[in-house]
């Protein structure tokens, strides 16, 4: 099964061009959407998850089209909004059991075995009897998790699931996408670019409503070998180095300014090679630094069949 979408626009009343001819052909496994806030993820999220209409455009999930089959999307989609509502007195295991109900799964051993399964598989079982409202935000996205898994998704939705994470949280919500995410379809929408270099063989790069650039993150970032270039320079030089330079980020690296610039010949003596990251692919993309030439070529080799590959 794969997901397909076509030229989806959408225009808010406010006149917010949120989705423009935004194209994607995603397969199995963990895709990445990649964008800063306001870039049109979450719009583009709501819509895949039936909770919302695009101007125009279409989708479908196998041969399901989903802006017109919407309850048969609902049986095979598992989403986990940037934002939800959890009960903060009701238990983790009583709460998931009513979800399960209300997907159908009337058994009662079946949604005991069901819950019990899930809050296994997403570290809180030990938890069951908790208050949600005693749960760290790691743990509450967990429980996110568990609730898009019920009823067996081919496709599960995460909007900017990692937001306001600790690094330890981070790691074990890593480790469990990636593990769902070996025989389904899992779109991770992030502004996090260490969750796409982390978990995603497959990836798109959406700013201003508008799809810049999708493909393999690893062959996208090779692209721009031989291409970067950094240099340690005092603040006070930092705007002329943005005026005369393609200056793709400004880091600081133990209290000093570490700049990197895109170019085909080295800036300057100060500079030395850098090796590239999708950091770089990234802020380099949405400043409009590659180029159209860039681009066209990372069109032509991610164009085929799926744009995604399995884990």
């Amino acid at each position: 099964m794969e997901l397909r979408i076509e030229r989806l626009s959408k225009k808010y009343p406010n006149g917010t061009r949120a989705l423009q001819d935004v194209s994607l052909t995603i397969g199995q496994g963990m895709f990445g959407l990649l964008g800063p806030n306001g870039a049109g993820k979450s719009t583009l999220m709501r819509t895949l998850a039936t909770l919302q209409e695009p101007d125009s455009g279409s989708a479908f999930l196998g041969d399901i089209d989903m802006l017109r089959q919407k309850n048969d999307v609902r049986r095979v989609l598992g989403y986990l909004p940037q934002e939800f509502g959890l009960y903060p007195k009701v238990s983790a295991e009583d709460l998931l059991a009513h979800f399960a109900a209300l997907k159908g799964i009337a058994h009662g051993k079946e949604r005991r075995d069901l819950v019990q399964a899930l809050l296994q598989q997403t570290n809180l079982y030990e938890h069951r009897k908790q208050a949600l409202g005693s749960f760290s935000g790691g743990m509450k996205q967990r429980f996110g998790i568990a609730q898009a898994l019920i009823g067996n998704p081919r496709l599960i939705i995460v909007d900017e699931p990692t937001a306001g994470l600790d690094p330890q949280e981070r790691v074990r919500f890593h480790n469990l996408l990636s593990a769902i995410g070996e025989n389904i379809i899992v779109l991770l929408s992030t502004h996090i670019v260490s969750d796409v270099s982390d978990l995603c063989r497959a990836m798109a790069i959406l700013h201003e409503g508008r799809m810049q650039l999708s493909g393999d993150p690893m062959a996208l970032v090779a692209k721009l070998g031989g291409r970067l270039w950094m240099a340690v320079v005092p603040h006070s030089e930092i705007a002329a180095y943005r005026e005369r330079l393609d200056v793709v980020s400004i880091r600081l690296f133990a209290g000093r300014n570490l700049v990197r610039v895109l170019g085909d010949h080295q800036p300057g003596p100060q500079f030395e090679q850098a090796s590239p990251d999708l950091e770089d692919l990234y802020f380099a993309t949405i400043k409009g630094l590659l180029g159209e030439s860039f681009l066209a070529s990372a069109r032509q080799e991610s164009a085929g069949p799926t744009t995604s590959h399995p884990n």
